[in-house]
Parts: structure tokens; C-alpha cells; sequence
């Protein structure tokens, strides 16, 4: 799959864009001038794998916060700061990115000096444009349309490079899948900035998940996206699980157990779903791109187990290991899942020998 090439940026020491690996982002929710739950967050959130932060920065207490925060933490940080552009001058001295809306920060001299301040502190800026909240010329003009988000998005953009900045990410959030696709799709031709992608006000976990697969996978499937956010109502670990399978499942990224398992129907002759669940947490920190397989009957796994890495098939109280296709063991079905766990480890440990 070919992928847009885009502009190179660095946030902290993570790059986007060009041929970077596509990162992973999140957003920590308590008030940022409360720097020990903030930092827990963070901490929280670098454990599951994120690999950039954002944090609020509301009024001035925040904005005194960061220093203090940056000190405490290890992952690139970002300062997420609307309509008070002083909040972003003190902020960007700090930070490693400012996500800013130029179209709300005020008149061009506002927008100047933060983009003069960001080139004093090499740091990038994000163009954040949501489809439900546009300037009030694009809103009126085209409506929460994707044509209007693209108008907005330009317009910010030429803002910036009117002051000598071209240190840009940009973002095309709407609530819905279809508005979200066309929106992107639309600006990427246009320009040559790395884009930060997402479904905003996605909701809880169940309708994220559906919103953000369609929409992210789409996009990444179309070579579109440099770094990612999965916004959720919920618990922060989700949005970096949700991201980092969407990444794996369209491809874009090489790392984790795949696992495949075979519907639940009559021919199962094991208890399928307890020994799935007990698999996926077994396995969840292994990072070898593995494919595994887990079948409750012989019938589909005379074929998938072809293709995986690593198979189990359970029978009549018994079942088959099986390994890049062939035969590995027969075991008890008592015995076959504490085995089938160790081969599986094995492997893994194999393959990182040879990274």
C-alpha cells in the first residue's frame, strides 16, 4: 500500500510524516494545573503504548503548570489551546507542540507572534479544524460541510505561511464517518503537511470503535494519515488499544499478535471463548507481528492454520498444535493451552533473536 508523503515534522523526539512510522496519540482529561494526576495519566497512558500527549490549557494556572509537568514526564507534549493566544505564548517556551486554531486566536498580529515564537522554539504547530465548530465565514458559506472544514483548514494555513511558518500538522475532525473520509481525502491532494487523524465526539467505546475503524481504517487504507488519535468516552488505555489495532489490522503497522478465531456454531467442541479470552491476555504484550490461530474444531482449522504462524485446534477432549501448517503435538485439552502458550512465547523470543 503506497502512502502519501508529506512534509516531515517532529514533535519532541517522535517524527510525523514523510516515512515515519505512524504514531499514536492521546489526551489526558483532568485539569492540567493538577500535575500529579496529570502526570498519572500520562504515565498510564505511555505504559499502554501512546506515543504523544495532549494536555488542556484553559487559563493561566494551567499555562504555569507545563513547565513543571514536562519536567516530570518522558513522552512529546502538547499544549491544546483555543481563543487566549498569551496562553500560547507562555506555553510553546515549554512544550514540544501547540494545537491552536488560527482562526480563532484572533487578527493576524495574535497569529504572527505565535508563529514567531514556535520558530524561536523549533516546535510545530497543529492546525486543529473541527467540522462542528468552523469560523463563523466558513460556517455560514458552506455549513458544517467537508467542503468548509478544507476551506477553514486552508485558510489557517495560509495564515501561518504569511508569517514565515511552515512547521505544520493539520486535523479534519467531524463526529461522522462520511464527513471525516471526504474531508481528508479531499485535502490531501492540496497540501504537503502530515496529517493528525480522527473522529471527534466519537463517543463510548462501542461507538468510537465502530466510528474510528471506518473512518481510520479508510483513510489509512487510502495512504492518508501521519498520526492518529481514537477519541473515546472512556478509559485513556482504550483510545491507544483501539488506535494500535486499527494501525495493525489495516496493515500500517508491523507489531503484535494477530489472532484468529472462528465463530462460535455447533461444531465447537471446547469451551471457545474462554480459551480466546485467555490467549488475547496471555499474549497482549508481546510485541512479534505473530499470527495465531485459535479454532474450536478441526474443520476450519485444517485451513487457517495454513497461514498462521502458530495454531490450536481443540477436538473431543483433546487438540492439535500446529506450526507454520504442519503438525506440531497432540495433547489432552487439559494440557494444550499451557503448551500452545509456550510455543507461542517461543517464537516470539525467536523472532526478536533476529531483529
Amino acid at each position: 500500500m503506497n502512502r502519501y508523503k508529506t512534509k516531515q515534522i517532529c514533535v519532541g523526539n517522535v517524527k510525523i510524516g514523510g516515512d515515519a512510522p505512524i504514531s499514536v496519540q492521546s489526551m489526558t482529561f483532568t485539569k492540567t494545573k493538577d500535575i500529579k494526576a496529570t502526570k498519572e495519566q500520562i504515565d498510564r497512558l505511555q505504559l499502554a503504548g501512546c506515543d504523544i500527549v495532549r494536555v488542556a490549557v484553559s487559563d493561566e494556572d494551567d499555562a504555569n503548570a507545563l513547565k513543571e509537568l514536562k519536567k516530570e514526564i518522558s513522552l512529546p507534549l502538547v499544549a491544546d489551546i483555543h481563543f487566549r493566544y498569551k496562553l500560547a505564548l507562555k506555553a510553546l517556551q515549554v512544550v514540544d507542540c501547540i494545537r491552536i486554531n488560527p482562526g480563532n486566536i484572533g487578527d493576524k498580529s495574535r497569529v504572527k507572534e505565535i508563529a514567531k515564537g514556535c520558530n524561536e522554539y523549533k516546535i510545530p504547530i497543529r492546525i486543529g479544524v473541527n467540522g462542528g465548530s468552523l469560523e463563523k465565514q466558513f460556517e455560514q458559506k458552506y455549513g458544517p460541510t467537508p467542503k468548509g472544514m478544507i476551506e477553514s483548514a486552508l485558510y489557517n494555513i495560509k495564515l501561518l505561511e504569511d508569517c514565515g511558518f511552515d512547521n505544520i500538522k493539520v486535523s479534519l475532525k467531524a463526529s461522522d464517518v462520511e464527513r471525516t473520509i471526504a474531508a481528508y481525502r479531499m485535502l490531501r491532494p492540496l497540501v504537503v503537511y502530515p496529517f493528525h487523524i480522527g473522529v471527534t465526539e466519537a463517543g463510548s467505546l462501542y461507538h468510537s470503535m465502530i466510528k474510528s475503524s471506518m473512518a481510520l481504517g479508510n483513510l489509512l487504507l487510502d495512504g492518508i494519515g501521519d498520526t492518529m488519535r481514537v477519541s473515546i468516552t472512556g478509559e485513556l488505555e482504550e483510545e491507544v488499544n483501539v488506535a494500535k489495532s486499527i494501525l495493525k489490522y489495516s496493515g500500517r503497522q508491523k507489531e503484535g499478535v494477530t489472532i484468529i478465531s472462528c465463530p462460535t456454531c455447533g461444531r465447537i467442541e471446547a469451551d471457545l471463548i474462554k480459551a480466546v479470552k485467555i490467549v488475547e491476555d496471555k499474549l497482549k504484550n508481546i510485541k512479534a507481528p505473530l499470527q495465531i490461530s485459535v479454532m474450536g474444531c478441526a474443520v476450519n482449522a485444517l485451513g487457517e492454520a495454513k497461514h498462521a504462524d502458530l495454531a490450536i485446534a481443540f477436538g473431543n477432549k483433546s487438540g492439535l498444535i500446529i506450526k507454520k501448517g504442519k503438525i506440531l503435538c497432540k495433547l489432552d485439552e487439559d494440557k494444550i493451552l499451557d503448551v500452545f502458550l509456550e510455543e507461542v512465547q517461543k517464537a516470539a523470543d525467536e523472532m526478536a533473536k533476529q531483529c
